[in-house]
């Protein structure tokens, strides 16, 4: 056949599937839409029709890129979202190019580890092998089990999009679970090492739209921020499995669970650890973590202390309650995590032993510091926090996050506020100090040792300003300079 004014009722499906298969192969039919309008001729001949579905199968697998897999069977919820339905072939249909609906979510899950494993197996073959049938093969049935569609990015990385949050969630913890258990996995797979993999998930909003190329690839908005998701749950978690996900993928799951239960409900298999707003590249996304981990589960309860500090610096309220904000965080996920009885080394004082109760300690030490209006001493306890905490194995990533931007904001305050209580004792140093002190603290302005003794004499008179006033002064003047944001990845 050359054309089909050709077609006769002898005709053979295998001379009639070659005709189409040459235009399909060359481009000239990559829809179905295409390919039913062209085939009108031979479609009132109902014998035609098996040959014009395995047609669409041939354009399904050479164009719809990620999606090849996908079929009405095997994911129901996708392929509603997914696919302009045919009136007449309702197997059958077209992929949406530019999808701006609410029911679609993208995961994104990279492997720790990958490259080192590929360095240590590169005298072994039959390991790399099995790892990369494992990926190609085991998320993939993985994914379609949970009504999602996976496809393999760049060596470790993959990618599933999925028609729900639960479905992202569940088929994102069944891979980690598959990875993270051996006795999980059979035939070869069984001799891959324990594998850590971080995710980050994103969807749910009908304002953010996903593009399909025309090479069946993904691209736009929705996909770069699960990437940069999952950047930050490596950057909280580098050797651990961490799921990170964007609050809107949390109210989504709430939501769905609440028509009818999943078994990650039924079983309380997750906790939804509330980790602020975080900005990507000038995006800022409100951001959850998908806690999993029964051992990790003490997150819950300094909750309420975490959504303070982050309601607190979200409203820059530096003035009332950020650093006693923090201090009572520090101090309850002390009283919660996991005991801890570790050595640690200090540039001053050597090695010390640090335990939950030397953090309550310190913490006390802070709240009484800074309620006295001794703020020098105060912020000195948050950068000994900092070279303590970070010191602590597994110690909440977060949590040292928000510590160390503080203490860089306390800090640039704290030299305008030295400077200024300086430049004040310098004014009023014949009123501070008597007889043979003044004489001896204009002397010592020569002899820097002697003048800092004095200096800090000179801070502790009442002829000063109230060092609160100065500091709330001084946070007022600096209300631009304060404002706190973390930040991930470049900026």
């Amino acid at each position: 056949m050359k054309d089909l004014t050709e077609y006769r009722d002898s005709t053979s499906d295998q001379e009639l599937f070659s005709f189409f298969y040459d235009r399909i192969l060359s481009r000239e039919l990559s829809t179905f839409s295409a390919l039913k309008e062209f085939a009108a001729p031979v479609l009132k001949d109902k014998k035609t029709h098996p040959m014009i579905m395995r047609c669409f199968e041939l354009i399904r697998r050479l164009y719809w890129g990620f999606f090849s897999g996908m079929t009405l069977a095997t994911h129901k919820k996708l392929w509603r979202e997914l696919v302009i339905p045919d009136k007449d072939f309702p197997d059958a249909g077209d992929l949406k190019r530019t999808i701006s609906i609410s029911n679609l979510y993208i995961s994104m899950m990279d492997i720790h580890g990958y490259t080192k494993f590929c360095q240590d197996s590169r005298k072994n073959l039959s390991m790399l092998h099995a790892l990369d049938r494992t990926i190609n093969n085991e998320i993939r049935r993985i994914s379609t089990q949970c009504q999602s569609v996976s496809q393999r990015e760049r060596g470790d990385e993959m990618v599933l999009i999925s028609a729900s949050a639960t479905d992202a969630l569940t088929a994102s913890l069944d891979i980690i679970n598959y990875f993270g258990d051996a006795s999980l996995r059979t035939g070869d797979a069984g001799i891959l090492p324990i594998l850590k993999i971080s995710a980050g998930i994103t969807g749910g909003n009908t304002s953010i739209p996903l593009i399909i190329t025309e090479s069946g690839n993904l691209s736009g908005f929705l996909l770069n921020t699960a990437a940069r998701l999952q950047t930050r749950a490596n950057e909280l978690s580098p050797r651990e499995s961490r799921i990170m996900i964007t609050k809107q993928v949390y109210l989504s799951y709430v939501k769905e669970n609440n028509a009818v239960k999943s078994p990650l409900a039924t079983n309380d298999a997750v906790y939804f650890f509330d980790t602020g707003t975080i900005e990507f590249k000038g995006v800022q996304l409100p951001t959850c973590e998908a806690v999993f981990k029964p051992e990790e589960r003490y997150k819950e309860q300094f909750s309420e202390e975490m959504n303070k500090l982050i309601a607190s610096t979200k409203d820059s309220l530096w003035e009332q309650r950020i650093y006693l904000d923090l201090m009572d965080l520090l101090a309850k996920t002390a009283a919660v995590m996991p005991r801890f009885n570790v050595n640690l080394k200090f540039p001053v004082n050597g090695r010390v032993t640090v335990s939950n109760d030397t953090v309550k300690e310190l913490c006390q030490k802070g709240v009484e510091a800074y309620n006295q209006g001794e703020y020098s001493t105060a912020v000195l306890v948050l950068k000994q926090f900092m070279l303590l905490l970070d010191q602590i194995p597994n110690y909440d990533r977060l949590i040292l996050d928000y510590l160390r931007g503080i203490i860089d904001k306390y800090d640039t305050l704290l030299k305008s506020y030295e400077a200024a209580i300086n430049k004040e004792i310098d004014e009023k140093a014949q009123q501070i100090f008597k007889g043979n002190n003044q004489k001896t603290y204009y002397t010592a302005k020569s002899g820097a040792s002697l003048y800092e003794e004095l200096r800090s004499i000179g801070r502790k008179s009442t002829v000063l300003t109230p060092k609160k006033t100065l500091w709330l002064n001084l946070l007022r003047q600096n209300k631009n300079e304060m404002e706190f944001t973390l930040h991930s990845g470049k900026k």
